[in-house]
């Protein structure tokens, strides 16, 4: 009994540090992780009213329709999943599965099947975020703000922000340039009217009041990503943002256009004889590279 109890109060005390020590933090890792730590005898069925939303989650609204089809699974076939939530003051707090306890209450349930862990505020901001990140389709401005929270509360660099969500540093920085849009121009993005690829373009230039305009052309006559490049290539017309690029020591011959390419496309591309990898992090990352490489991909 003594060695069960030592070992739950481990579980329960670990960390995300600990959980992925020196290796990227993958959301649906974190939950695969806990729920392996997890005996079934530890699993508590938690009265859905007891459960707040946690604090730090950055979604204040979710999909309506996604909702009503999960509530329908889970009244034909239960929670497939317990959710993961720390005890506060009064009741508990949520720190993943917050779309699942909206369903539930949707179904009807009163309990649900619950992991209870010690994390603290900082890693419950972190688990907030990253399950925006990794698991909702967040638009380009919400993605931006949930990097620059992270980098703020964990006080990263860049580059040790990139390491540690397992993307390229050029992403991070082309995501953390948008908030430096004018608020007319995230507005458009907010409302999915100027994309991700649309953004990027914007977002090298000096000028706002530029930046305003063309945002109102993609907006009212539909402009393509490459129209917007293509429209935007005259220096002498349009002044961009120049970044220090760092010297790199690595001796592949293509390593300048993979440089220009990962600028370009805003992810890892790497170059290697007769071959050129490009990677992207999830669906909507990849309808973005398609849509700049005007390519469709609804057929």
């Amino acid at each position: 009994m003594e060695n069960t109890n030592n070992t739950k109060r481990r579980a329960l005390g670990r960390g995300l540090e600990e959980l992925f020590y020196n290796e990227p933090i993958d959301y649906n890792k974190v939950e695969e992780k806990i729920i392996n730590e997890t005996t079934k005898e530890e699993i508590e069925m938690i009265k859905l009213d007891e459960l707040r939303s946690n604090p730090y989650q950055p979604r204040k609204t979710f999909d309506e329709e996604a909702l009503k089809e999960l509530a329908s699974s889970i009244k034909e076939h239960g929670v497939f999943q317990p959710i993961i939530a720390k005890k506060s003051i009064k009741g508990y707090e949520i720190i993943a599965g917050e779309r699942r306890v909206k369903a539930a209450k949707l179904a009807g349930l009163e309990e649900i099947p619950a992991i209870i862990r010690d994390f603290n505020d900082t890693e419950m901001m972190e688990i907030a975020l990253l399950e925006n990140l990794q698991r909702e389709n967040l638009n380009a401005i919400e993605e931006a703000i949930a990097y620059k929270k992270l980098q703020e509360t964990l006080i990263l660099t860049q580059e040790e922000l990139a390491k540690r969500l397992g993307k390229s540093r050029s992403h991070i920085t082309n995501m953390l340039g948008l908030l430096t849009l004018p608020e007319q121009v995230k507005e458009e993005i907010n409302k999915n009217n100027i994309t991700m690829g649309h953004a990027r373009v914007l977002s090298k230039l000096e000028n706002t009041d530029q930046q305003v305009e063309l945002a109102k052309k993609i907006v009212e006559e539909g402009l393509s990503v490459r129209q917007l490049e293509e429209m935007t290539t005259s220096k002498d017309q349009f002044a961009r943002i120049h970044k220090i690029r760092k010297r790199t020591h690595e001796t592949n011959e293509y390593q300048y256009l993979q440089d220009d390419l990962c600028e370009k496309l805003g992810t890892k591309v790497k170059i290697t004889k007769n071959k050129i990898e490009i990677s992207f992090v999830n669906g909507n990352d990849l309808n973005r590279l398609l849509e700049m490489m005007n390519i469709d991909a609804r057929r």
